[in-house]
């Protein structure tokens, strides 16, 4: 049997704003994503049965069976491939969970990456997206894995190309709901929350090959509305963007809803010592050094 692997980015908003709540329920978003290079790893034996098992130090906090995404994103591609050819998949599980960095979906989108290697199915299928959109709304933008502006509910998708951009992450290794940190908007099915005068100051970006000092200065103009109502749930996200600001750090936010948070620096070597730093002084924290791009 031929083993597929593929690795499951994290998925970091660098700016992340609520426009509104559809009459539907879903929430429009306009995000600024990029990926980082920490990341989950995701193998995949073609058999006669779909089947899950998860390995590595966060294993113990993924969904079993059909609460995984895994699951629920490769039957949503079977419903919509007839004669799919499935198997077992493998999970080595590292991100955090609950984060805000999108690690149950960055694993969703490496299955449907994983099944379309395997089923000869072209990366461009809608049939993918669909599978996607229908099984979370990270899932999208983490197909591709590649920054961009997320906007909608998460299927309009707009690739950018930005400079590599020395970073830390850090989690306090709390979950924070994501539907208990939107629900702390308190906006009602069809209420607008931003103008659209505000939607168009919020997406003029730097040009492509602009320089890292020129995305950091556009950033920093930025914001994450879900950062207030998250920190209401878990004061300890102060904790951790102070802890972030203290480094010296260019920009610290929070990213999605939370708890995760990062630092953009100017150098690979100031985030490493920002990280060590971090460490000592919060042994329990999880925390990354490395790059966002």
């Amino acid at each position: 049997m031929i083993e597929l692997t593929e690795t499951a980015r994290a998925k970091v908003n660098l700016t992340l704003r609520v426009l509104g709540r559809r009459p539907d329920g879903y929430h429009d978003l306009d995000s600024i994503v990029a990926f980082a290079d920490c990341a989950d790893r995701l193998t995949f034996e073609p058999g006669s049965k779909l089947s899950l098992i998860t390995t590595g130090p966060r294993a113990a906090e993924c969904g079993e069976g059909d609460d995984n995404l895994v699951i629920r994103a490769s039957r949503a591609l079977g419903e919509r491939i007839d004669g799919l050819k499935f198997g077992r998949f493998a999970l080595d599980k590292h991100l955090p969970v609950a984060a805000g960095i999108g690690g149950g979906s960055a694993d969703a989108a490496a299955a449907l990456r994983l099944l379309a290697k395997a089923n000869d199915i072209a990366p461009d299928d809608a049939r993918l997206m669909e599978a996607a959109r229908m099984t979370g709304a990270d899932i999208p933008v983490c197909v591709a894995s590649h920054a961009c502006v997320m906007s909608g509910v998460g299927e309009d998708l707009a690739p950018l190309e930005v400079p590599a951009m020395p970073c830390v992450m850090v989690n306090p290794r709390v979950a924070v709901p994501t539907k208990d940190v939107f629900a702390g908007l308190h906006l009602l099915g069809g209420e607008l929350r931003v103008g659209v005068a505000e939607v168009l100051e919020a997406i003029t970006l730097p040009k492509p090959g602009a320089a890292l000092e020129e995305w950091i200065l556009q950033l920093i103009g930025g914001t994450n509305d879900l950062e207030a109502p998250a920190l209401k749930l878990q004061p300890v996200i102060g904790e951790v963007l102070s802890s972030l600001r203290d480094t010296g750090a260019r920009l610290a936010r929070m990213s999605g809803s939370g708890a995760t948070c990062f630092a953009i620096y100017d150098t690979a070597v100031q985030a490493r010592a920002a990280a060590d730093g971090i460490v000592r002084l919060q042994p329990g924290w999880w925390v990354h050094a490395g790059t966002l791009s």
